[in-house]
């Protein structure tokens, strides 16, 4: 198990709430990002905790960006009452947090996984190197506006924001460090409930119509649901869809 780095946190609610969740953003992002499902758990009386991943945000640098090195990070954080009610992960935050949780089974009561990249194809992996190289080459608001205008203004600043903090040799060293990118054998061990939100397959999903089959072989339980029209980060893509379909998960 690699050495566990102490990852800096936001948070929502109140700290006494009832329910108690983790938030895990994806490749190049940090965890400002996760306001979305921050804001909306906390409106619904949860407290919500999100990370920087280490080499993004404000986290420490280091070395190893394997994934087994993300996921003993995510399993340190604990939460105040022991397991947490909820962990949700976005992209390579589902895969990090899925090994986390399949390492152990007291870490989370439930995972929630956005377009989880739990195994990049070829062809993943070129768009994925693709998109990070788009954004490192202009961290400027006005350049992630102009490839997203959709989004709401706190995304469009805080894309630019965590372009500007990722460090970009941890980003690319990500991609190097994991030539096998594939954690769905660590489904099968997991022993809580499981469900996915994946983008749609007609814009850009690293999910849905790639390896849906594979993960519901490996672990039959897990539930799907699917934000028809949005893109890799559907909560950014169509928030008010997103948001909907978690409520409806976690109820």
């Amino acid at each position: 198990m690699p050495t566990s780095l102490v990852l800096p946190r936001l948070e929502w609610g109140s700290a006494t709430a009832s329910r108690h969740a983790l938030l895990v953003h994806g490749l190049g992002s940090n965890g400002a990002l996760m306001w979305r499902y921050g804001t909306a758990l906390a409106d619904d009386g949860w407290h919500a905790v999100a990370v920087d991943l280490r080499g993004h945000g404000t986290a420490p640098r280091a070395l190893d960006y394997s994934i087994p090195a993300y996921a003993a990070d995510v399993a340190a954080v604990r939460a105040a009452t022991g397991a947490w009610d909820l962990v949700l992960g976005h992209s390579l935050g589902g895969a990090a947090t899925a090994v986390a949780a399949s390492d152990d089974p007291d870490w989370t009561r439930r995972l929630v996984l956005i377009d989880p990249a739990l195994h990049l194809l070829p062809a993943d992996r070129e768009a994925v190197t693709r998109s990070q190289e788009q954004t490192f080459a202009d961290t400027s608001v006005e350049a992630i506006r102009a490839a997203h205008p959709g989004w709401h203004p706190h995304d469009v600043e805080l894309k630019a924001q965590a372009a500007r903090q990722a460090s970009r040799w941890a980003v690319e060293q990500t991609g190097v460090q994991n030539p096998e990118w594939n954690v769905v054998d660590a489904l099968a061990r997991l022993r809580v409930p499981v469900h996915v939100i994946a983008s749609d397959p007609a814009v850009e999903s690293i999910y849905a119509g790639r390896i849906d089959a594979e993960v519901r072989a490996a672990l039959p339980t897990v539930t799907e649901a699917i934000v028809a029209g949005a893109g890799h980060s559907p909560h950014r893509d169509d928030p008010d869809q997103t948001i909907r379909l978690l409520r409806e998960a976690l109820a």
